[in-house]
């Protein structure tokens, strides 16, 4: 999922966020309202915005749901720019892209 952090806010692109579908599994589905719930803005068709403060509960959810097996790697991990920072609450659920 493609993130970025400003001024202590991570944003996760509205394209990777789940999404939630009536008939859809159950794990995803799940894992939809599992990151909205902390999610401090998670509105249609806007990023998805996490203040520092969920930032530990996000890692270890992100990695249950990776460990679960359910859901691919690229559904669970942080994706961030090569030149930012990933703060090491997020380092485990973390990668850098070009």
């Amino acid at each position: 999922m493609r993130a970025r952090i400003h001024q202590q806010i991570l944003y996760i692109h509205q394209d990777d966020v789940p999404a939630y579908k009536k008939s859809g599994s159950v794990v995803r589905n799940s894992y939809f309202w599992a990151l909205r719930s902390i999610a401090d803005r998670a509105m249609f068709n806007k990023d998805w915005e996490f203040a520092d403060v969920v930032w530990p509960a996000l890692s270890r959810m992100l990695t249950s749901f990776m460990e679960s097996g359910y859901l691919g790697y690229g559904e669970t991990i942080l994706e961030f720019d090569h030149d930012d920072v990933i703060p090491e609450d997020l380092r485990p659920v973390g990668t850098w892209v070009d």
